[in-house]
């Protein structure tokens, strides 16, 4: 193996190419349509939020709470490697209730976790206001996930830049592709509207845009974007110490002081203009959570385009001989990216078939197979 083309410059293929390198593979190269780290990615809020996220217990909360438990080192290594501080942040999670059909929704969550033997706390609306003195008084109860963390993605997006420039990963921007090139079944490399570049294997990452990659003779994954919008706040000092969640909405507390609130989930293609009924929505969404904050402005407003397959569950796996896809992480990609790079770099590079490739495989869609 001595050299991996992958298509995508977001959180999962600067992941990737940061493990291919520490194992050994010496040519590594990304190619990326836009600017490195500036999609979905950078739009994200950069929750680890394992237990607040999944509905019920099986493979997909699996993999999620495996890569959770890699990201103490590989926030720690990246440190070491870069300099950079990706400010993980290790305070928890709350999930509140502020109506009686959000009290049955979580009750809910804390059985099924609970009952697994996950770490989630009950809390009434005094332990609540204990925690987090800036939470509305119209808050009824709520859960408590100490296991559910947040990181900075923005400099974890530039920690994982700065590896790429340090350690010789090639980062070729603003360049299109145009299509993958195969020997008979084998992909032997990629063409881009550049060059045509050889590869012993191809990676595709390319997030809500993977589906557009032509694959001559085969059907490729069906994943589409949707489109999540979020705002920031910005106060003088931080108001909370925790991540919180509603059944409609979420607060991050950054350590600079900024506050986001998210999100929308829109089916709008590929577009990407904010809009004033989600910054509606937020606001009154944030004030649900947190009524002090009415008297501050709206600092920013972005939007970014998720990619999500038919179950909206990632798509992991070889897809034809040297051909192989990690995408469609939806709303994990951030969460997802040190296990989703081990299980593919392990694939590529000593064969090993973990059990997450079989059931994230592209295979389930029945996507691929020669056209008629």
């Amino acid at each position: 193996m001595n050299r991996v083309l992958i298509i995508g410059a977001g959180i999962i293929g600067l992941s990737i190419a940061r493990e291919l390198r520490k194992q050994g593979i010496e040519r590594v190269t990304i190619v990326e349509q836009g600017e490195p780290g500036l999609e979905s990615s950078y739009a994200a809020g950069g929750m680890l939020a394992v237990h607040a996220e999944t509905d019920s217990a099986g493979s997909f909360f699996d993999l999620c709470k495996e890569s959770l438990e890699l990201y103490p080192e590989f926030a720690a290594e990246l440190f070491d490697e870069t300099g950079i501080d990706v400010e993980l942040d290790r305070e928890g999670t709350l999930y509140l209730a502020f109506t009686p059909h959000d009290q049955l929704e979580i009750d809910k969550r804390f059985a099924w976790q609970s009952s697994a033997g996950f770490a989630v706390e009950r809390l009434n609306s005094t332990d609540i206001k204990k925690l987090e003195p800036f939470i509305s008084p119209d808050v009824v109860g709520g859960l408590f996930f100490p296991n559910d963390w947040q990181v900075e993605n923005r400099r974890l997006l530039r920690s994982l830049i700065r590896f790429a420039e340090l350690n010789g990963v090639e980062i070729r921007q603003n360049e299109k592709v145009t299509g993958i090139c195969k020997i008979g079944n084998t992909v032997t490399g990629i063409s881009t509207d550049k060059a045509e570049l050889q590869a012993d294997a191809v990676v595709i990452t390319a997030g809500a845009w993977s589906s557009l990659i032509t694959l001559p003779g085969v059907k490729m994954p069906p994943v589409k974007p949707v489109r999540g919008q979020m705002i920031s706040f910005r106060t003088a000092r931080r108001l909370f110490s925790k991540v919180i969640y509603s059944p409609r909405g979420y607060l991050i507390p950054r350590v600079d002081g900024r506050i986001l609130a998210g999100a929308t989930s829109e089916d709008a293609g590929f577009e990407k203009p904010v809009t004033a009924a989600a910054d509606e929505y937020l606001r009154e969404t944030a004030l649900e959570i947190a009524p002090g904050l009415v008297n501050l402005n709206i600092e920013d407003h972005w939007t970014g385009l998720r990619p999500c397959s038919p179950d909206s569950l990632p798509v992991l796996g070889e897809a034809a001989p040297n051909l192989h896809f990690a995408t469609a992480h939806y709303r994990n990609g951030i969460l997802l990216a040190p296990v989703t790079a081990k299980i593919i770099v392990d694939s590529i590079v000593n064969n090993s078939k973990s059990r997450y490739l079989e059931t994230f495989s592209p295979q389930r869609f029945n996507a691929f197979g020669h056209q008629s």
